[in-house]
């Protein structure tokens, strides 16, 4: 496939994500209905976290299958240590920098702080696949590509919506602050199309692939603790269990359908 028909293609995988971000302008809900709502987004985190973890994990027990019958340590070695490093360097710096802005607020992460966050974990989760699209296509593999974009834009309106849901509470968000949260989020899908087809790095994947997981650990650890706030456990955990099943029915199409 052609170069700019592949990054066109990686923008509309990545665009989708505005879809589920109006979400984040509703207002005149229950205590109840926020409580869902982010409840939910955390219970699709939760799946994320799982499945980028997964994804980033899968080169690594390669190499270590290779090194045990017999081929060398080095590879393994490499990508385990980087899958290591970008998981903890994910969740530090935003930990750190999430901190930073909170003290100079005196008080909770604000829901535009925790979208934020939550923009930018899904951001670099949405490169690797970006260079997925970039790779697929460099090489011929065109099926796989289109496949590939159709799988990718159908899960990328999932996260406008776990982006979005926490902006339910507090002061409505403007259609440029929603506007900036949808390219964070998918832009990196574009550029990681640009990447993707013009070189080929298993460890910049497991890179990316670390950095969303480290991220995505502190942004679902921050949902608890709004939810928490709430005090309806019950309402709560239903939620999530909901999010949680969401991610992974989507995931399942996908995958029954050959992404």
């Amino acid at each position: 496939m052609p170069f700019p028909e592949t990054v066109l293609l990686a923008a509309f995988a990545g665009l989708t994500i505005y879809l589920g971000l109006p979400v984040g302008r509703l207002r005149n809900l229950s205590t109840s209905w926020q409580a869902m709502l982010t409840a939910g987004a955390g219970g699709v985190i939760l799946f994320l976290i799982f499945d980028v973890l997964s994804a980033a994990m899968d080169p690594v027990q390669a190499a270590l299958d290779a090194a045990r019958h017999g081929g060398a340590v080095g590879p393994f070695l490499a990508d385990a240590s980087v899958f290591a490093g970008s998981v903890a360097v994910g969740l530090l710096s935003v930990t750190y920098a999430t901190t930073r802005l909170r003290s100079r607020a005196h008080g909770p992460a604000l829901p535009q702080q925790l979208a934020m966050g939550t923009a930018l974990g899904l951001g670099l989760h949405n490169f690797s696949e970006g260079l997925a699209i970039g790779q697929s296509s460099s090489t011929g593999a065109t099926s796989l590509a289109l496949i590939l974009v159709i799988g990718f834009a159908l899960h990328n309106a999932t996260e406008g919506f776990g982006i979005a849901a926490p902006l339910a509470s507090g002061e409505r968000p403007s259609w440029a602050f929603l506007g900036a949260l949808g390219l964070v989020g998918g832009g990196p899908t574009f550029l990681g199309g640009v990447v993707g087809y013009t070189f080929a790095s298993p460890l910049v994947s497991i890179a990316f692939l670390g950095l969303a997981a480290g991220a995505l650990v502190f942004v679902f650890n921050e949902m608890m603790a709004v939810v928490r706030r709430f005090a309806l456990p019950m309402t709560a955990s239903t939620a999530i269990l909901l999010g949680l099943i969401a991610g992974v029915g989507t995931d399942l199409i996908l995958t029954a359908a050959g992404v």
